[in-house]
């Protein structure tokens, strides 16, 4: 090679790899590049509604916490506090909103007084499935319109988990029929609380914690949780020996990350990547974390002598029609409502056609006991 042409080849490799290196230290320095260690180091305060004791429901937010830190090389630390240490279960979403959190988990029915249209990103009384649920957030524009909704509370909303169908709850003694539920005193939250006061109980919201003190010294006749996994660990059958089932009011029930806006909008874009694959990763790890644990706990609860019973078809009609009619009156009570409930219902009736289908036809020749 003529030796001219091989200098001044040289000259210009060398000079692209400066090049190179100096829009890599570029990138590194915004956060954006693959050098993580540049990053800031962040401390951040989660406060979740539930027991530290609920190893399933309290445990998504610890699984998040632990995979944002690994992604981030412990650059990014989140330390997760259990309902009513930083604050009260049920004051999540004002904590957040407030930035006395930075993030939060929690159930958005419970904040269905601010909003109604709250408790579509949770549960809705006779509504999806968790896979329904999972698919109307996630693809099928149901996040997105929650984040309308979330955005007046300077919140940025994220699944963050869903327990499958839940059970009926516990009851002291027997309910037949509809008549049966008049004058119970239940912890039940959500719409579903409305629709069981309709039907006569007379309902209570009380957090995770406290409500076995409760349902123990007869401040409450009945109580709804998750289900027999969580419900064993809460120690329910000790007091009330009536289980009942199917739990109408969540049959796909998604709990929810809530990210104060000024504080997200602060964190280097790989932290907020690190922050959306780690909900991701703790919102899926929630429904087979419960799927694969309920089966032995129920087991172990019939073994303690508790009585499994279906709601009477009274009941379900009662409950259906009351829910309808609610879902219905609340058109018009807050702005977003009326907008997050069309778009709901043309999803649930496109999704209940394929459902009742295909899964319906299994689960009918498959789920015999």
């Amino acid at each position: 090679m003529d030796r001219r042409k091989f200098i001044v080849k040289a000259a210009a490799g060398a000079a692209a790899a400066g090049v190179l290196a100096s829009c890599s230290s570029a990138s590194n320095s915004t956060g954006e590049g693959p050098a993580v260690h540049t990053n800031p180091k962040v401390v951040w305060r989660l406060a979740s509604s539930f027991p530290r004791s609920l190893d399933t429901i309290f445990g998504a937010a610890e699984v998040f916490a632990k995979r944002v830190e690994q992604l981030t090389e412990g650059r990014f630390t989140i330390r997760a506090y259990p309902g009513g240490e930083l604050v009260p279960g049920m004051q999540v979403l004002d904590a957040v909103q407030q930035g006395t959190a930075q993030i939060g988990h929690t159930a958005s029915y419970y904040y269905k007084g601010k909003n109604p249209a709250l408790a579509f990103d949770c549960a809705i009384p006779f509504g999806l499935s968790a896979r329904q649920q999972n698919a109307w957030l996630d693809v099928g524009g149901g996040k997105e319109l929650m984040r309308e909704i979330f955005a007046d509370f300077n919140i940025i909303n994220f699944p963050g988990g869903n327990t499958g169908t839940q059970m009926g709850g516990w009851f002291r003694n027997e309910i037949n029929s509809a008549a049966d539920v008049k004058g119970v005193k239940m912890r039940i939250p959500g719409l579903g609380g409305e629709v069981m006061s309709q039907l006569g109980a007379t309902v209570q919201v009380l957090s995770g914690g406290e409500i076995f003190p409760a349902l123990e010294r007869g401040a409450i006749d009945a109580t709804e949780w998750v289900g027999p996994y969580d419900d064993e660990k809460l120690g329910f059958y000790k007091v009330a020996k009536f289980y009942y089932y199917p739990g109408w009011w969540e049959p796909g029930p998604s709990l929810s990350f809530y990210v104060n806006r000024d504080a997200w909008a602060k964190l280097p874009i790989t932290y907020q990547h690190a922050v959306e694959t780690a909900t991701a990763e703790a919102h899926h790890r929630m429904l087979t974390t419960y799927d694969a644990k309920n089966p032995p706990a129920l087991a172990r609860l019939l073994e303690q002598g508790v009585q499994m019973r279906p709601f009477s078809q009274d009941i379900m009609e009662a409950a259906s029609a009351a829910s309808v009619q609610l879902i219905e009156d609340l058109k018009g009570s807050n702005p977003g409502y009326d907008k997050v409930l069309d778009h709901w219902k043309k999803f649930k009736n496109d999704s209940d056609r394929w459902f009742a289908t295909a899964e319906t036809a299994y689960a009918a020749f498959a789920y015999k006991k």
